[in-house]
């Protein structure tokens, strides 16, 4: 048997993880598969591990309070350092271009443990955008003896930087992990409903989606979903993003605009100078005051997955600046906007199933209003082919494993 050890810490990459990690545990006449979690995001992060009944084996438990990037890179180098002496993997596998898959990729090169990349040959060339994850992305990749790519473009980008090893078209397993989800959800009426009280409590009531907002056509009432957090985006930028918004909910009465907010203060502080510039609490965002000026724009606190999911499930077009919902909610046929300058998944836009906005006000109330009133373009953005996989992704990265284990 071959000892395989995932590693991750937040909660993108325990999604995108999950079903490999399951695929691999069932393959016990092969594998002897560990868990290790590094913590880098806590509660999100074991939010997910209880929905796919993941239990770590080893877990760091980094987070503090104010760390930065030095820290969390200094904790899980050293971390994983004593993991590995203690455990010895035949390849440790590490996911995309957070800090905790290069610090663990590292690691495992300082004790010539091999590793697999997956989600590999994702490629901006600008190490600078995203930031710092372009970076993470290369320096991870020049390590990994196994890259697991997503599309051939991926794969291009590998040949094209010489990147040793061996690399393999796999798809990407975040489709893997929503098929799971969205079927759960389908097939399990009490976990739909569950869910659905969870956004109530949340801050948002999923039945206004049932609500009749023109009786001569019998439209329903639309839902714009949106996320926003990245680093590079902070301070003008955002101001500029969260204005669209708030003026798009004006522009747009009979659509709702919801909000899941993250927890940075960088996020929190200019959706309060835009949305509450009257109260002098800077960090504390009055969802309630928001709702009764704007009726139909909906802050809420952090969703877990699932949740998640349920929402965009049932979205119209989604608003993000998120790498990983670019690829997400195409599988479900929805149009996406992105608030960045720059995307390392080019594969949508050529396919058409994601634009790029950046955070020009004006880019971003002109297209999301062109979704919500041009039907023809809507339809051809939604009906769009997703680049990003069929769902089998991970039956494909432990098949490479087992012919490659074999004679490496």
């Amino acid at each position: 048997m071959k000892k395989v050890m995932l590693v991750f810490g937040t909660r993108p990459e325990a999604i995108k993880m999950a079903p490999l990690a399951i695929a691999l545990k069932n393959d016990t006449a092969y594998f002897e598969t560990t868990i290790c979690v590094t913590g880098q995001h806590r509660e999100m992060l074991d939010q997910v591990l209880n929905i796919f009944g993941i239990t770590p084996d080893y877990d760091l438990n980094i987070m503090r309070r104010g760390q930065d990037l030095y820290d969390v890179t200094a904790r899980v180098l050293i971390g994983m350092r004593d993991v590995f002496s203690k455990y010895k993997p035949d390849v440790v596998l590490v996911h995309g271009d957070t800090t905790t898959s290069t610090a663990a990729a590292l690691a495992a090169f300082y004790q010539q443990i091999p590793v697999g990349h997956v989600e590999a040959g994702l490629r901006t060339h600008n190490i600078y955008s995203p930031w710092p994850e372009e970076m993470n992305r290369q320096l991870t990749g020049r390590i990994a003896s196994y890259h697991f790519a997503p599309t051939p473009l991926s794969e291009r980008n590998l040949n094209e930087e010489n990147a040793q090893g061996q690399i393999f078209v796999t798809g990407n397993t975040v489709i893997d992990a929503l098929h799971m989800v969205v079927d759960k959800l389908r097939n399990n009426k009490s976990l739909a409903e569950e869910q659905a009280k969870a956004l109530y409590s949340a801050g948002y009531d999923v039945s206004r989606l049932d609500e009749v907002v023109d009786a001569s056509t019998g439209k329903l009432r639309r839902l714009v979903l949106i996320t926003g957090h990245r680093r590079e985006n902070f301070g003008e930028g955002f101001i500029r993003m969260v204005t669209a918004m708030k003026d798009l909910s004006e522009k747009h009465p009979d659509v709702d605009f919801v909000y899941p907010m993250h927890l940075n203060p960088n996020v929190r502080k200019p959706i309060h100078e835009v949305f509450c510039p009257e109260e002098p609490d800077q960090q504390v965002v009055n969802s309630k005051l928001v709702n009764q000026k704007h009726p139909n724009f909906f802050f809420v606190e952090p969703l877990q997955y699932l949740q998640f999911v349920s929402l965009m499930e049932k979205s119209y077009v989604v608003l993000t600046d998120s790498g990983g919902i670019q690829e997400e909610a195409p599988g479900l046929g929805k149009p996406v906007l992105v608030m960045r300058d720059t995307t390392e998944r080019p594969e949508a836009l050529e396919a058409g199933t994601v634009r790029l906005v950046g955070t020009d006000y004006h880019k971003i109330v002109n297209e999301v209003s062109t979704l919500l009133e041009d039907a023809e373009m809507y339809e051809e953005m939604s009906h769009a082919v997703n680049p990003y996989g069929d769902g089998h992704a991970c039956q494909r990265i432990v098949k490479a494993l087992k012919n490659r284990l074999k004679t490496d």
